[in-house]
């Protein structure tokens, strides 16, 4: 196991965490209200936060999301774009105010197995990572090209922002 397996591990269950601490306890009311009308709301931000690390993650890993694979595009039914042919748009990226509304759930459940689920197989794959993996191009689309070890970093700090986002806005519409 490499030695950076270790921290990215509990970088990850950080993030879990974060996540259970901020999901207890809402109504649907809660994870969906959107400050002022246009801001993300926490089940927006969680869903976002899950989709990147499973897209990325899964992408790394060589191996399919969790989102197709566990059936949990279809659990959460939602109307926005998701598949390979929406590109980005199908983890939140891009999405506009129709896009953000159209991410709801009632169950704070839904997004608390997904994300057990994405967290699960994360772990799993950090698990086989040795040190000289960190140094594998993952994607040469940007320059310099990203290593395994960059975009690993990455979705934690992603992660890590959404989740510091939802925590933000509970506070706002959970007092207590």
């Amino acid at each position: 196991m490499g030695s950076g397996v270790p921290l990215l591990t509990d970088a990850f269950g950080r993030i879990r965490e974060i996540v259970h601490d901020v999901l207890s306890g809402l109504t649907p009311d809660e994870l969906n209200h959107r400050l002022d009308g246009r801001a993300n709301s926490i089940t927006w931000l969680v869903w976002h936060l899950t989709r990147v690390q499973d897209d990325h993650v899964a992408a790394a890993a060589g191996s399919e999301q969790v989102w197709s694979t566990g059936g949990w595009e279809q659990r959460f039914g939602l109307a926005v774009p998701t598949g390979p042919q929406a590109g980005y748009r199908a983890i939140g990226y891009g999405h506009g105010s129709a896009d953000v509304d159209a991410v709801r759930v009632t169950d704070p459940g839904l997004l608390l197995g997904y994300h057990d689920a994405v967290h699960e197989q994360t772990v799993r794959y950090l698990g086989q990572l040795r040190d000289a993996d960190f140094d594998r191009i993952v994607d040469e689309a940007w320059d310099p090209p990203v290593t395994l070890g960059v975009r690993l970093v990455s979705v934690v700090a992603d992660d890590l922002q959404h989740a510091g986002q939802a925590a933000f806005v509970r506070g706002l519409v959970h007092p207590g």
